[in-house]
């Protein structure tokens, strides 16, 4: 399974608010066996989140969309996302007794909260206000994290792929001079490898055969200078 992953925000991209969504689905959504394939900040405008959430429910299983949701006059999302599926925004009777269970019976936290695209399957916040949605492969959840982290919970079991597995081997070398290895070990084992380098290098093995992983980092262990 290949989602993309589109955060929105002005302030992501002014570098006001650290972009903390994308990692926590990325690191999430990695442990279920899910390939991300793409994350994506874009403003608050409906025509940016549009378009690109159209493009990417094209190319992949499933986006998800994670801010821009609520009372506040720069919440978009939900209206860029019906025009992305060619939808209009209605009044959801689901999304709207939510929100009043809740507490929260203002008229316009109602009126702006509770209008999802047609069709769309709304999702309960348990953290916050307003209600996401789910409509055909696009997952609309909120920007707060709290939020948002826990209404992916309710919907997790809809990403799936095979179990993964990791090893980490750190080499006090220089990442330059690790290469002749990590040729040699994507040649002889199934794994992917990453490299990062920092006050020491790791090297981060994947792979979805626990044995070949094992086995590929005992066998690069014996290969590189450790710290």
């Amino acid at each position: 399974m290949e989602v993309a992953i589109v955060t929105v925000g002005d302030e992501l991209l002014a570098g006001d608010t650290t972009n903390t969504n994308a990692t926590w689905l990325a690191e999430a959504l990695t442990a279920r066996g899910v390939t991300v394939s793409r994350v994506t900040v874009v403003p608050d405008a409906v025509s940016e989140i549009a378009a690109v959430t159209n493009e990417y429910r094209a190319e992949y299983d499933a986006v998800i969309v994670t801010g821009g949701i609520g009372p506040t006059h720069d919440d978009r999302t939900m209206e860029a996302v019906a025009a992305a599926v060619g939808r209009e925004l209605v009044d959801h009777t689901g999304a709207q007794a939510a929100v009043e269970a809740a507490g929260y019976a203002a008229e316009d936290v109602l009126a702006k909260t509770t209008r999802l695209p047609a069709g769309a399957r709304a999702l309960s916040n348990t953290v916050g206000v307003a209600p996401g949605a789910v409509i055909e492969s696009i997952y609309v959840l909120p920007g707060v994290p709290a939020e948002m982290q826990a209404m992916f919970e309710t919907v997790a079991a809809e990403f799936t792929g095979p179990n993964v597995h990791t090893a980490t081997v750190p080499a006090a070398e220089p990442e330059s001079a690790l290469l002749d290895r990590i040729t040699a070990i994507r040649e002889q084992f199934d794994v992917s490898v990453g490299s990062y380098p920092g006050e020491v290098v790791t090297l981060k093995l994947t792979g979805t055969d626990a044995a070949a992983v094992d086995a590929a980092a005992a066998w690069l262990r014996a290969r590189v200078e450790t710290p």
